[in-house]
């Protein structure tokens, strides 16, 4: 026969493991906000933007195709920005002690939907540094890409910079909390019901018509101790006071 659990019974074992779900909440956002503000290092972000044409004639006419061509070949400057002969050249400009492969992994670089701009971002736990990767890396393809793929015509449209009490992108302390506490409550109930699951102890008459199919014929009440000491001591003084009574008659 299949056991069907009804809403007031999941509320029911919510309601009894209520303080276990929260302070596994409590638990998991207190760990979260910790590693967010203590132990993760921030890291900032700097960008530039270029834009990379054809050298051409300033007397020509504007071709559609030549266009065309252009953003084809965005994809080959991307690869090209982020290969060792540019990246090794900025690590000697800036005295870097890092390698190729770790400078690599700092920079992203990505071009604008439909247009011959390119972003060059540079991740950095220092955003000074940040901001001069990225710099460098957009002069350094500026002076080499002539003699790489015959370009003369990349010009920056914009530098990097500093900016005052700039924000890190991550860690994103909120937003680690939040998740955390959604975590923490999915855990806690999860426990929940698997501890009532674990659990096939007898506690109710509900419990043994359930469990042994047997019908519950009566049930002991059980007795409160501090309630039974309480209406002796009010019996007590009752008889005091009328003893006091037959005494002062």
């Amino acid at each position: 026969m299949e056991e069907t659990i009804s809403l007031k019974e999941l509320m029911e074992t919510l309601r009894k493991r209520i303080w276990l779900i929260i302070s596994i909440t409590v638990v998991a956002a207190i760990v979260s906000a910790v590693v967010s503000f203590y132990v993760l290092t921030p890291i900032y972000q700097a960008s530039t933007q270029l834009l990379v044409n054809q050298s051409k004639d300033q007397n020509a006419m504007y071709n559609t195709n030549e266009v065309q061509t252009n953003l084809q070949l965005i994809n080959t400057y991307n690869v090209i920005m982020k290969s060792p002969v540019i990246l090794e050249k900025v690590i000697q400009n800036l005295d870097l002690d890092m390698t190729v492969s770790q400078l690599n992994s700092k920079i992203s670089v990505q071009s604008e939907k439909d247009s011959q701009v390119v972003n060059v971002s540079v991740q950095d736990p220092d955003p000074a540094l940040a901001a001069d990767i990225a710099n460098s890396t957009a002069l350094v393809f500026q002076e080499n890409i002539v003699n790489i793929m015959n370009v003369d015509n990349v010009s920056i449209l914009a530098k990097a910079v500093v900016q005052d009490h700039q924000s890190p992108i991550k860690p994103k302390p909120l937003l680690n909390i939040a998740i955390a506490i959604v975590v923490g409550l999915m855990a806690g109930v999860g426990l929940s019901f698997l501890l009532e699951y674990l659990d096939n102890t007898i506690k109710t008459e509900q419990d043994v018509e359930k469990v042994l199919g047997l019908p519950v014929l009566g049930a002991i009440a059980v007795i409160e101790t501090h309630n039974q000491e309480e209406e002796e001591l009010k019996a007590d003084r009752r008889s005091r006071v009328r003893g006091g009574k037959v005494l002062g008659s």
